[in-house]
């Protein structure tokens, strides 16, 4: 199946892949160094860049801010209060549209993952293309029926679900007459040891479901969202910054520029390397043939009308002549004419 996620980039499984630059609040609240993950990102090669839509009433319950909560399932690092933090680095709506204005200006997608229907209709009002389902919001089926009305593509992340949670948002969307929907291999731990990561649930996925598959990647480094490619991955979603040092939740398990580089000029590179399951000999393969394979020469000199016999055959280079499996038609015949040691065998020799 294919499904248009933007005007610019129908996406299916083993296609080039789609590479979003998952920025997400590592823009710290600073409008400036948002901008300026923005330019990397372009620089990079992305397609899209994406940040998260939420505020400090949206996700997070007055009961967990006042455990005064600072989350260490992470490389993190942390300032006061969680309300402290959701505060400072959640976007404000015109922030919204300020970056998605740079991003027109620049011509990249701009992109965010909603946590409320709120957030949905804002996100509707700057005009994404796909709505981005967080793992965490799989379960979440009345904000998944309401993404669903809008008739656009869903990205719909699968970390810590079950595959019976998975067919279920896959069926409320459906519901909903919205088949646009793309799946991506998730593990929402962060890092993931690399034990935990199960890259051949993608194919699992793709067989079980029919939507193309893509990976939503939280290891460290870039191996392993290249191994996602190979396995056909149409989507790496890959979270980005331009300082692994700054403070914030995510900067430390995020791909710098350097690595940000590498996914999306090597992800290229294997998804066309792959190719297809039909077996092809390319024109350069077929030159190189008869250069590299070797013909039947005779091991001695030999008389006119001597006749040829296994003993009087060796194969070498270049297979301009006849090719070893054709020695059965040749023993047992006469030769021509008078030949000598090491001479390639052709049609003019042979009686």
């Amino acid at each position: 199946m294919k499904i248009q996620l933007t005007d610019k980039k129908e996406v299916f499984n083993f296609c080039e892949p789609y590479i979003i630059a998952e920025i997400g609040a590592n823009h710290n609240g600073d409008m400036n160094l948002a901008k300026k993950m923005i330019d990397s990102a372009i620089e990079c090669g992305c397609d899209a860049v994406k940040f998260q839509s939420w505020n400090n009433n949206s996700l997070i319950a007055k009961e967990e801010y006042e455990a005064n909560t600072v989350y260490t399932d992470c490389k993190k690092k942390h300032f006061g209060s969680l309300e402290e933090m959701v505060d400072k680095y959640y976007l404000r709506k015109e922030q919204h549209f300020e970056l998605r204005d740079y991003c027109i200006e620049k011509g990249v997608d701009f992109n965010s993952t909603p946590f409320s229907k709120d957030e949905v209709d804002l996100l509707n009002e700057l005009g994404v293309e796909y709505y981005k389902v967080a793992s965490m919001d799989i379960n979440n089926i009345p904000l998944l029926k309401y993404m669903a009305k809008f008739n656009k593509p869903i990205v719909l992340s699968t970390g810590m679900a079950t595959m019976g949670e998975i067919e279920n948002a896959i069926h409320t969307i459906e519901k909903e007459g919205n088949t646009n929907i793309v799946i991506l291999h998730c593990i929402a731990i962060y890092p993931p040891e690399t034990k935990d990561i199960h890259l051949n649930n993608i194919k699992m996925l793709q067989d079980s479901f029919g939507y193309p598959v893509g990976f939503s990647d939280h290891s460290i480094g870039y191996s392993i969202p290249l191994a996602s490619v190979a396995l056909g991955a149409c989507i790496i979603e890959k979270h980005f910054t331009t300082d692994k040092d700054l403070e914030g939740w995510d900067h430390k398990i995020s791909a710098n520029p350097q690595e940000m580089k590498i996914i999306v000029n090597e992800s290229k590179t294997i998804s066309i390397a792959m190719g297809n399951l039909k077996r092809v000999v390319s024109q350069a393969e077929e030159e190189k043939k008869i250069k590299f394979r070797r013909s039947i020469v005779i091991n001695k000199n030999m008389k006119k009308n001597e006749i040829i016999t296994e003993n009087d055959l060796e194969f070498k280079r270049p297979g301009t002549g006849f090719s070893p499996d054709e020695a059965k038609y040749i023993i047992g015949k006469r030769i021509s004419k008078d030949l000598s040691n090491d001479h390639i065998i052709t049609k003019e020799d042979i009686v």
